[in-house]
């Protein structure tokens, strides 16, 4: 196999002392699954190994995972991931807390911290690159992303004020009537200077009938301590989509699906039709391998230049396909091809 693009790949940005708080430990209660939420899986990569990608890929070298709900299974399926450090959340008490929980980790670290979502897996890298680079660049105590969306109920709203600056987050159950028809929202991508985070997150105060701590509550507390909070990146809607039941879930995959096949059409790879054709994550093809209907390639599979996939082709995960081969009802013409 002499070339192969891969779906979606992105290169590494480099930018200074930068770590990565990724929550996940929710129990996925709307997903009625036994599953860690953050272990379903989305074009056959789980949710929670596309945030790690796009933390590495945009220079976090040390990553905290934060683990609750059968967090066994979560630490084993990455357990030979060396960067990555597991802390516990032995209570669900907010995302404030679950951050809250890293400092002891974190000790001595004073660079830029992302904190992000598990269960977020259409993240990409240059928005949190973008953010890192952001707070950099103005000192700010927070850097963070905001996004407009059509029907941004469940979303807390950025209100700004006469400058356009960032005034508050309101979360959506404590907007007034005119709160509530502002269309740009919080996605929940930050960036903080190590110890502004820490500074503030001892500020806040439990909220709530559950008594829990809100990263949102932090932010707010900087921006009252005039120690900056910006919001330099607005992303697009599909960015800031998250998965919180089985229709997220099945929502999020096609998306990704139309992602992954985008970076193989402007690769040279032909799909003759999008829509019956189901591309795995970390999958490469050669250019001018002809995709054909009602077609699956597995994740990790490597498949070269000039082939004929399908239509009725499988490629399983991981398997590899030689250049000029045809895969489908025609395979047999091709025997030992794939191997």
């Amino acid at each position: 196999m002499r070339r192969a693009t891969f779906g979606v790949v992105e290169v590494r940005t480099s930018l200074g002392d930068v770590a990565a708080i990724v929550l996940a430990a929710g129990k996925s209660t709307r997903m009625k699954s036994d599953l860690p939420k953050v272990l379903h899986e989305v074009c056959g990569r789980s949710m929670l190994s596309f945030a790690l990608s796009a933390c590495r890929l945009a220079g976090a070298d040390r990553i905290l995972v934060v683990v609750g709900h059968r967090k066994d299974d979560v630490i084993a399926k990455f357990g030979d991931e060396k960067d990555i450090t597991w802390v516990e959340q032995t209570e669900q008490k907010g995302t404030g807390h679950a951050v809250l929980c890293c400092r002891e980790a974190l000790s001595g670290f004073s660079g830029s911290v992302l904190v992000l979502a598990g269960d977020m897996p259409l993240i990409r890298r240059h928005t949190l690159a973008g953010l890192h680079e952001a707070r950099e660049e103005s000192r700010h105590a927070c850097s963070m992303a905001s996004t407009i969306l059509d029907d941004p109920t469940g979303y807390g709203r950025i209100i700004r004020d006469e400058t356009g600056g960032l005034e508050a987050i309101v979360e959506h159950a404590d907007c007034t009537a005119q709160q509530l028809e502002i269309r740009e929202v919080n996605p929940s991508y930050y960036c903080f200077d190590a110890e502004q985070l820490w500074w503030s997150l001892d500020q806040v105060e439990p909220q709530g009938s559950k008594d829990e701590y809100y990263v949102t509550d932090a932010i707010r507390i900087l921006g009252g301590a005039g120690r900056g909070v910006s919001v330099p990146l607005q992303v697009p809607a599909d960015d800031a989509m998250g998965v919180n039941s089985r229709v997220d879930l099945a929502t999020v995959g096609r998306m990704m699906q139309d992602r992954l096949q985008q970076a193989f059409l402007d690769d040279g790879v032909t799909i003759v039709d999008p829509d019956n054709t189901w591309i795995e994550a970390e999958v490469a093809i050669g250019r001018d391998t002809v995709v054909y209907p009602f077609t699956f390639v597995g994740s990790g599979a490597r498949i070269g230049e000039g082939c004929r996939i399908g239509p009725f082709g499988v490629v399983p995960a991981n398997e590899s396909v030689a250049d000029g081969t045809v895969v489908g009802p025609n395979a047999a013409l091709n025997a030992g091809a794939v191997h």
